[in-house]
């Protein structure tokens, strides 16, 4: 019996009034927060070439199990906010919003690292995870959180991993999370921004680049360097540096001699080092919390020792990275993003602003170090836990980074590289065997094909 025109009518404002009350109850209940100062920037430089996805891995003493791998993760992502999010645009700003979807898959990694998250293909989420004989890989867009925050992450998955695959484990620690493990989300940038501190803009000099000819599209060479840490400790106290201190001169050591030295015009070279902040403001957040300072030095004679190049890097990081300079940096990040007018600016235009600045920027740095700091995992795991690596991608005219990463008696120095040629790899290790250092290399095999 067919409907009149009344009832059809009355069936129209019920559904109208059931998707009312759908939309209002998804209002009320899906969580959404803003994105800290740092990460406003991803969204806007990121894409297939250019990816802001770092590596974190955890190799085991024993072949990965992908189903156990894959509940794990299950278990695991609900208890962090940070990680169950899917990224929404806004008219002003980007957006966290809660994602609500089942983990992403676990796979057998097949390809290159730190590739581009395309999250229509990953039920949204910003992040992924994989596995390849021993290891377990987790990638992270940057927007997400930074190193410190994926290594937590990391961290509990694999706990939880070897809970299933060892349930002894379970017996000894349970299910909850580690006590130093933070779900902390505070946005610190906010919290410790002062108007007090008067910033100026960055200065733009044109810094040397790394040349070479390029491996194939979509290649990625990688390069783990493992070092004891104990004699690294030594030799930076018989010099009298820091062991960051250390590494980031030998990185600028590597490019001047393999790269600088023979050209006719000698831009400096310049190596960018993010800065965690936690240590220096009391924070435990798990969203970016970093600010970057470079470590300059110009050639002004025809040579110099690697001692020569320490000296000059030590005296200028020493000078930046102390507390009163790092929040100089942070309040001018954060007064930029608190101005008026970048409020009130639509998205769109906002974005072709932070893009032009960043090509501009991006010139002033040859390459970056980023230290992961030493990694501690909770003693009944160690056993099943042999080592813990980090890979930062590259970057608009950072072809070549490097990572450090500690754990137990060994420092991994991690080369990402679009290069061919190992060069600059090569003199950064000679310069500490030829003090005497022993060192083991391992690659992903890109630069046998």
């Amino acid at each position: 019996m067919s409907m009149t025109a009344e009832e059809k009518k009355q069936k129209r404002e019920e559904r109208k009034q059931q998707r009312r009350q759908r939309w209002e109850e998804g209002v009320r209940t899906i969580k959404w927060e803003r994105l800290d100062n740092t990460a406003n920037l991803f969204p806007v430089i990121s894409g297939t070439e250019l990816t802001s996805v770092y590596r974190v891995c955890s190799t085991l003493t024993e072949e990965v199990d992908p189903a156990k791998l894959q509940e794990a993760l299950d278990i695991v992502l609900p208890k962090f906010d940070g990680f169950n999010v899917r990224l929404r645009q806004g008219l002003f700003w980007y957006y966290f919003e809660e994602n609500g979807k089942p983990a992403p898959r676990v796979f057998k990694e097949n390809t290159y690292p730190c590739r581009y998250i395309r999250d229509n293909r990953n039920n949204s989420y910003l992040f992924r995870v994989s596995y390849y004989e021993r290891r377990i890989n987790v990638e992270v867009f940057h927007a997400l959180t930074d190193g410190m925050g994926g290594m937590n992450f990391l961290k509990e998955l694999t706990y939880q991993y070897l809970r299933l695959a060892h349930p002894e484990l379970r017996d000894q620690y349970g299910d909850d999370l580690a006590s130093d493990t933070s779900l902390n989300r505070e946005d610190s940038f906010l919290k410790n921004y002062t108007k007090k501190k008067k910033g100026t803009a960055y200065g733009v000099v044109y810094a040397s680049r790394i040349r070479g000819e390029r491996l194939k599209k979509g290649q990625l060479g990688i390069m783990h360097v493992h070092l004891k840490l104990p004699e690294l400790k030594d030799l930076a106290h018989k010099l009298s540096v820091s062991l960051n201190d250390l590494l980031v001169a030998d990185m600028v050591y590597s490019i001047y001699q393999e790269q600088v030295k023979r050209r006719r015009y000698k831009r400096p070279i310049r190596i960018s080092v993010p800065v965690n902040l936690r240590p220096y403001f009391e924070s435990v957040t798990t969203k970016n919390f970093f600010v970057m300072v470079s470590a300059e030095f110009r050639p002004v004679k025809e040579d110099y020792t690697f001692e020569e190049v320490l000296a000059i890097v030590h005296e200028d990081l020493k000078k930046k990275i102390t507390k009163e300079n790092l929040e100089v940096t942070l309040s001018y990040n954060v007064s930029k993003a608190k101005n008026w007018i970048a409020k009130v600016v639509p998205l769109f235009f906002k974005n072709q602003g932070m893009l032009w600045a960043y090509r501009f920027i991006a010139r002033s740095n040859t390459s970056t170090v980023t230290n992961v700091g030493t990694i501690k995992v909770a003693e009944g795991y160690r056993p099943y836990v042999e080592m813990i690596h980090g890979i930062l991608s590259v970057s608009m005219g950072q072809y070549l980074k490097g990572t450090v990463c500690s754990y137990g008696d060994t420092l991994a120095f991690t080369f990402a590289s679009l290069f061919k040629d190992t060069q600059v790899e090569r003199r950064f290790i000679k310069t500490l065997t030829d003090y005497g250092l022993s060192a083991s290399v391992q690659t992903n095999g890109v630069y046998y094909k």
